[in-house]
C-alpha cells in the first residue's frame, strides 16, 4: 500500500542474423551441364525438419515473450541475456572464458565450462555447464528457477517439462462447467482475456495458448457426464498450454465477455441458428392478426452478498514487492481465490477489479454501496512484516450526518460495529490456521465510504521468504480462512442488509 514508481522495462530488441558477405567468382563463359531428373526433384522439394523448433516462453508483468531453445550436452539451454532483456536494463561483456552480466544493479559472473556462477558475490548452482557461443551466454533451463530470483528479487515458477516460466503472480486460471441444456454447452471462464488458436479434428477441439500464462486446474482431466461432450483435458508442451475438448459430435468454439469466456457448442446447433436467421421471407408464414403485446419481463439482477476488491490496478501499481512483483498483481490473484472460496460455500461474490484496470477509490465505494452487499473486503499485499493484518475504518472526528444525507467520509459510521465483528471473526479463523494476525483500525479508504460491513485484509509472507506471498497454497490458506469466517457470520451480516 505504498506509493511506488513504475518498474522500468525495455521492449524486446530485434537482432539481425548477420548475413555473411557473398564472394563472386570471375565471370567465365557458361557451360551447359545435364542435371539428373532425380536431382531436379530434390532441388524443387523443400527440406522438411523432423521436429518443430523448441520454444521457451516467459510470462511476466513487463511482457510475455518466447525464445529459442538449443540442445547442448543433452539438456535444454537458453540465452540468459535474452531472458532478462525485456524485464529491465541489462548488459553483458565477454572477457576470454569469463562472461559478465549486469541486470539493473545486480552483477553476475560466469565462466565457460563451469557449473557455478557468482551473483552479487554469492555462489549459484547452474545444474550444468555454462556455455559461451558467439559471445552469447547460455544457461540450462533447469537452473532458472533458482538463478533468476537472484537477479529479479522475486519468485519465479518454472514448468521445466513444457519450457514455460512464470515471473511473479501472472497466471491465468480458468473454470469449466457444462450447462445441462439442449443442446449441451461447455463454458470456460478465464480470469483474463485469452485468444487461443483453435483447431478441430474428428472427436477433438483443441485450443492452444501460446501467449497467455494459462495454468492447470486442480485436475488436468475434467469429466462432465455428457455423451455429447464427455471430457476436457489440460496439457503443456513446447512453451504452450493446450485445452482439448473431447466430443462425439462436431463442436465449435465461440468467444464472448471480451475474451474471458469461451463456449463450446455443437456445430449443428450453430448451423441451425444461422439457417433460421437467413430463412427467405417467402418461406415465413404470414403473421397472425395483431394481439395485445404481453408485458415486458422484469429484469432480474443477481444480488451479491460479498464484494471483493483487488486493490490498486492499472497505473496504480501499489507496493513494488520486488523488481518483478507488484502488489496489484498479487491482490487480483487473492481476489480470484477468495471469490472461489466464498462461492464454494454458497456465497454470491462480485470481484470489483477483475483485470488490470484503473478504478478510483470513490468508484469502488460507489459500486459496493450500489449493490448493497452484506460485506466489502479489500485485499492488499506487502513485503513488510509477517502474516496478515485485518483493518477496519478509522473515522474522522466531527463528521456528522445532515438529516437524511450521510457524510461521504463517515458513511461507515453505522456499520462500524458489524465491520469489527467480521474482522475479529476473520482474525480468529486465521489464528486457527497458525497464521500470525493483527486487527487494526486505520484511515484506509475506501473503508470509511462504504455503508455496509467493510474490512481490508493485507497479506505478508508468513516467514522471511517473499516468494511465499505468491504461493497458491499460502494464498488459499488465507482466503479459505476469510471465507470460512464470512460464512460463519453470514446470518449476522445478512440481517443488516
Amino acid at each position: 500500500m505504498r506509493w511506488t514508481k513504475k518498474i522500468p522495462g525495455a521492449p524486446v530488441k530485434p537482432r539481425s542474423a548477420g548475413v555473411p558477405p557473398v564472394v563472386r567468382r570471375a565471370s567465365r563463359p557458361p557451360r551447359r551441364k545435364l542435371i539428373p531428373l532425380s536431382a531436379l526433384i530434390l532441388l524443387s522439394t523443400p527440406v522438411l525438419s523432423g521436429a518443430p523448433e523448441k520454444r521457451f516462453t516467459v510470462y511476466s508483468v513487463a511482457a510475455n515473450y518466447s525464445l529459442s531453445v538449443v540442445q547442448r550436452e543433452g539438456h535444454d539451454y537458453v540465452g540468459l541475456l535474452e531472458v532478462l532483456e525485456p524485464l529491465g536494463k541489462v548488459t553483458a561483456k565477454t572477457d576470454g572464458p569469463r562472461w559478465r552480466l549486469r541486470y539493473n544493479n545486480v552483477q553476475g559472473d560466469f565462466q565457460a565450462g563451469k557449473t557455478h556462477a557468482r551473483i552479487q558475490g554469492r555462489d549459484a548452482d547452474l545444474t550444468g555447464d555454462f556455455l559461451v557461443e558467439n559471445n552469447r551466454g547460455l544457461v540450462p533451463v533447469a537452473c532458472l528457477s533458482s538463478l533468476l530470483p537472484r537477479f529479479l528479487g522475486g519468485p519465479v515458477a518454472l514448468h521445466e517439462d513444457s519450457d514455460r516460466l512464470f515471473i511473479g503472480s501472472v497466471a491465468t486460471h480458468f473454470t469449466a462447467s457444462l450447462a445441462t441444456s439442449s443442446p449441451p454447452r461447455l463454458v470456460f471462464n478465464f480470469t483474463a482475456p485469452v485468444n487461443p488458436t483453435v483447431t478441430t479434428e474428428p472427436g477433438t477441439l483443441r485450443m492452444t495458448f501460446s501467449r497467455e500464462p494459462l495454468v492447470a486446474p486442480a485436475s488436468s482431466t475434467l469429466t462432465f457426464g455428457s455423451k455429447a461432450i464427455p471430457s476436457a483435458s489440460y496439457g503443456e508442451s513446447n512453451g504452450t498450454a493446450v485445452l482439448s475438448v473431447s466430443a462425439t459430435i462436431p463442436i465449435i468454439a465461440n468467444f464472448s465477455n471480451e475474451g474471458r469466456t469461451i463456449t463450446i457448442t455443437p456445430a449443428s446447433a450453430a448451423a441451425a441458428a444461422a439457417q433460421n436467421q437467413t430463412q427467405p421471407a417467402a418461406a415465413i408464414p404470414p403473421p397472425p392478426q395483431p394481439s395485445p403485446a404481453p408485458p415486458a419481463p422484469t429484469a432480474v439482477f443477481r444480488r451479491y452478498f460479498a464484494v471483493v476488491d483487488a486493490s490498486h490496478g492499472g497505473d496504480d501499481y501499489g507496493e513494488t514487492l520486488s523488481p518483478a512483483l507488484l502488489e496489484k498483481d498479487v491482490t487480483i490473484a487473492l481476489a480470484h481465490s477468495l471469490r472461489q472460496e466464498l462461492e464454494s460455500r454458497g456465497i454470491p461474490t462480485l470481484v470489483l477489479r477483475d483485470s488490470d484496470a484503473n478504478l478510483a477509490l470513490d468508484q469502488r465505494a460507489i459500486l459496493a454501496n450500489t449493490d448493497h452487499a452484506a460485506i466489502y473486503v479489500a485485499l492488499h499485499a506487502t513485503s513488510s512484516g509477517h502474516g496478515v493484518r485485518v483493518y477496519t475504518a478509522l473515522l474522522p472526528y466531527g463528521e456528522d450526518d445532515r438529516g437524511p444525507f450521510h457524510s461521504w467520509i463517515g458513511a461507515q459510521h453505522d456499520s462500524l460495529p458489524l465491520s469489527r465483528s467480521a474482522a475479529y471473526a476473520v482474525a480468529a479463523e486465521l489464528q486457527k490456521r497458525q497464521i500470525p494476525v493483527r486487527t487494526l483500525g486505520a484511515p484506509l479508504r475506501p473503508l470509511n465510504n462504504v455503508t455496509g460491513a467493510a474490512i481490508a485484509v493485507e497479506v505478508a509472507p508468513q516467514g522471511s521468504d517473499l516468494s511465499q506471498i505468491t504461493a497458491p497454497d499460502y494464498q488459499q490458506l488465507i482466503t479459505s480462512a476469510v471465507a470460512t469466517a464470512i460464512a460463519a457470520t453470514h446470518d449476522q451480516l445478512g440481517a443488516a442488509k
